[in-house]
């Protein structure tokens, strides 16, 4: 999308503050029943808007200035920033009829401006060169921007506009080395000046990028957008918006393709230097192991065969070994399921006795015993005990249970033991289950809960896992103890 440079005399600098302050002006001028000021100050402010991209705003704002009050400077003013109102509003319009309407509009006012006007002014110049490059006359459009740029120097603050309509002459002739020319004049122009509503350096960059210099293309662009930023004006994001996307993607893309020429170049050669070093190494390897070839061949025939017969026997006695493990496991296996049955059974036997004495004093035999069997700490005493000791021998055959058992669970659900504790209530049933008791009662029969609370432990546990459910009980049963991979390592 083209850029239209602003010509008005408004302060460029930051748009949201420039509107502050001649809105405040509006209300100073108020205050004082300074009419004249007050509609000077209108105009100036609905110029503004519409160089912003508030178009309706700025054409209420006109619309309620009374035209027959205007001294005639004000009525000048009047007319150009309707002629610039309406002729941002054709240049943007998607409709055609709208661009043609408000172009009619602006021509209107552009007449209504060349009666008006001193043929000497800026404005009327600007008005001229336009019209001259709109009908394709360039010869005088130059000849006039020669006019303008003879009443400035390169340090006025209006001199960056100028060679601004003086590069769409030369964009108009076909001319582009002249064109890049004076965008870079008015580029620096707008730089010394620190004017952030600007064009320049947005089509420069549009420019660069399309003869390849990405690079520059690509800083440009950003300094614009952090010139629009700062300045603040929503209708120069969105120009500079629809251009900048393109610059970085292309920018980034030939960075990414460079970044990967210079690995790829950077990994032959690095290649090529361990292949040319390793190739060295194999040479003089090779050169020093010919010399002694010859002479241990058949020490080497000899030194293989006793090693085949090694393996021989090495092969046989793991073979051995490992039945021996395997037996070991599952004596240590039935003497722990054992264990446990003796201890729940002594633990069933003192509840019995704990009932028995109970009723005996009851009877009022022994009084003291009564308050004692009721509170059941024997009890609890004996099952923290029976807690403690299955804990104790369960973890000294298999001491990495507990690490190896949350290997098999999310890592947001692993149990954390609370200091102190050895195995909890989860981890007791499951190493049941290793010791070969999968049997949900008998689980409950020796931890003293019932099946469904066990059963609903179990489900937990198995919706907790990484793996699948019907897989976790197997691989509880490949928990093995070190010893035997230790055994197997030693060997």
């Amino acid at each position: 999308m083209p850029f239209i440079k602003n010509s008005s005399s408004l302060p460029a600098f930051i748009c949201d503050s420039a509107i502050h302050y001649l809105e405040r002006n509006l209300q100073l001028a108020q205050n004082l029943e300074d009419m004249e000021a007050y509609r000077d100050t209108k105009i100036k402010l609905a110029h503004l808007l519409a160089s912003s991209g508030m178009y309706k705003e700025a054409v209420d704002i006109l619309d309620s200035i009374p035209e027959a009050a205007l001294t005639e400077e004000l009525k000048i003013q009047l007319y150009h920033a309707y002629d610039h109102v309406y002729g941002e509003l054709a240049f943007y319009s998607r409709s055609e009829w709208l661009k043609k309407t408000y172009y009619k509009i602006a021509r209107q006012y552009k007449t209504q401006l060349f009666q008006r006007l001193d043929t000497r002014s800026d404005l009327y110049l600007s008005m001229l060169e336009t019209n001259y490059r709109d009908s394709g006359n360039i010869d005088l459009a130059l000849k006039t921007n020669d006019q303008r740029m003879a009443l400035l120097t390169p340090e006025d603050q209006g001199y960056a506009v100028v060679a601004f309509h003086r590069s769409l002459d030369y964009q108009q002739q076909g001319d582009p080395f002249l064109r890049k020319k004076f965008l870079i004049r008015s580029a620096i122009s707008d730089t010394r000046s620190a004017i952030k509503d600007n064009a320049s350096i947005t089509l420069l960059a549009n420019i660069l990028f399309e003869e390849g210099d990405l690079k520059r293309a690509y800083n440009y662009i950003r300094y614009a957008m952090e010139d629009a930023n700062f300045y603040n004006a929503k209708l120069r994001n969105v120009q500079i918006s629809e251009i900048q996307p393109i610059i970085d993607r292309t920018y980034n893309l030939r960075n990414e393709r460079q970044k990967q020429q210079l690995r790829l170049f950077l990994g032959i050669s690095v290649l090529l230097f361990l292949f040319s070093m390793l190739t060295l190494w194999i040479i003089y390897k090779q050169k020093r192991k010919l010399q002694k070839a010859h002479a241990k061949v058949q020490g080497y025939n000899d030194q293989l065969e006793q090693l085949n017969q090694d393996l021989k026997d090495v092969n046989h006695r793991l073979k051995h070994l490992n039945s021996s493990l395997a037996e070991a496991n599952h004596v240590k296996e039935e003497y722990i399921g054992l264990f446990l049955s003796i201890c729940s059974t002594y633990i069933d036997k003192m509840e019995d006795m704990r009932k028995m004495v109970n009723r005996e004093i009851t009877k009022g035999r022994v009084a003291e015993l009564l308050s004692y069997t009721k509170s059941g700490s024997f009890i609890d005493n004996e099952l923290k005990e029976f807690y403690n000791n299955f804990d104790n021998t369960f973890l000294h055959i298999y001491p990495n249970f507990v690490k190896e058992f949350n290997n098999l669970l999310q890592p947001q659900e692993r149990i954390e033991l609370k200091p102190g504790e050895m195995l909890n209530t989860e981890l007791r049933i499951f190493a049941l289950i290793r010791l070969g008791i999968p049997d949900s009662s008998k689980i409950a029969g020796l931890l003293r809960y019932s099946v469904n609370t066990i059963y609903n432990y179990r489900a937990k546990i198995k919706n907790k896992s990484m793996v699948q459910r019907d897989d976790f009980e197997k691989l509880i049963m490949e928990i093995n103890a070190p010893n035997v991979e230790e055994t197997k390592d030693s060997l």
